[in-house]
């Protein structure tokens, strides 16, 4: 039982007091960043010695990018579990407070060692993340433009009409490089549109200027238009379908992510409890007395 003098010490130390031993928090959340900094470059080290620059050699997209979303998991659950346990572990004991009292406050010293850790962290590898995904957005970009289709934002409609225009059936001569480039032309104004299928007036003047610029017959030429033009629109359907998985990788990494800091969370919380109770457990032993360390 306290006396009298000791219980309104007590109410006092109480009230003024603060509830939050922010050393011990910060304390925590330095460690758990720096923990996360080292494990996040050990993974980027094993990373780059996974991946090949040959292919089918070394390990897939796929694999890699589940590799990668375990990888980050597990940094963030080691990394939590250890900040909230140094934060528990190093606060003030609290004498005279209820054991309910020191459970929450326990769990909110984890809480908060995580949440400064996730801040520490992020304030220093934002700059990489913010690249990864403007660059897989770019990327997607690029891919689902392809090299024919942007062949038509730096020509313009414009030049495909004028082409058009000038068309002539009679046969007449051009020069390789003009018939180079209204071919090109012709590609990216029809690979760029909806439907992605060769104008039927475009295929035949196609097979026109290739039959003049070869020794095909016109049926040959027109043959050879259409296997070219079917490889083409298959390449802007593989890049764009290279696109599409891109952003769904992106997409599913960063809701993996958002997961893994959850889980970090409460993980960080849990073991703050455990080294608060530690914390506590703790006893000067001497050869006159044991006491307790306040």
């Amino acid at each position: 039982m306290l006396n009298s003098d000791a219980y309104v010490a007590a109410l006092d130390e109480s009230a003024t007091a603060s509830g939050v031993s922010w050393a011990a928090v910060f304390a925590g959340a330095v460690a758990a960043a720096a923990l996360s900094l080292i494990l996040l470059l050990l993974g980027t080290g094993l990373g780059f010695s996974a991946v090949s620059a040959w292919v089918g050699k070394g390990l897939s997209a796929e694999g890699l990018g589940i590799s990668a979303i375990i990888w980050l998991a597990f940094t963030q659950l080691v990394a939590a579990a250890l900040g909230g346990y140094l934060a528990g572990r190093l606060r003030k004991r609290w004498t005279t407070l209820h054991g309910d009292e020191v459970y929450f406050r326990d769990t909110a010293h984890g809480f908060l060692a995580w949440g400064v850790a996730t801040l520490l962290t992020a304030t220093l590898v934002v700059g990489s993340v913010s690249s990864l995904v403007s660059g897989t957005a770019e990327v997607g970009a690029t891919l689902s433009t392809s090299p024919a289709t942007a062949q038509v934002a730096n020509n313009s409609d414009d030049s495909y009409f004028i082409d058009t225009l000038f068309r002539d059936s009679r046969g007449a001569p051009v020069t390789q490089d003009a018939a180079h480039d209204v071919a090109a032309r012709i590609f990216a104004r029809n690979l760029a549109s909806d439907s992605g299928a060769l104008n039927p007036d475009d295929r035949a003047y196609l097979a026109q200027l290739v039959a003049q610029r070869t020794d095909l017959s016109q049926a040959d030429a027109e043959a050879r238009v259409d296997k070219v033009y079917g490889e083409a629109h298959q390449a802007v359907v593989d890049v764009k379908a290279a696109a599409d998985a891109a952003k769904k990788a992106a997409t599913h990494a960063t809701l993996w992510m958002f997961v893994a800091l959850l889980i970090g969370a409460f993980v960080a919380s849990f073991t703050a409890i455990y080294g608060g109770r530690s914390r506590d457990a703790v006893v000067i032993v001497d050869d006159r007395r044991t006491v307790p360390v306040r």
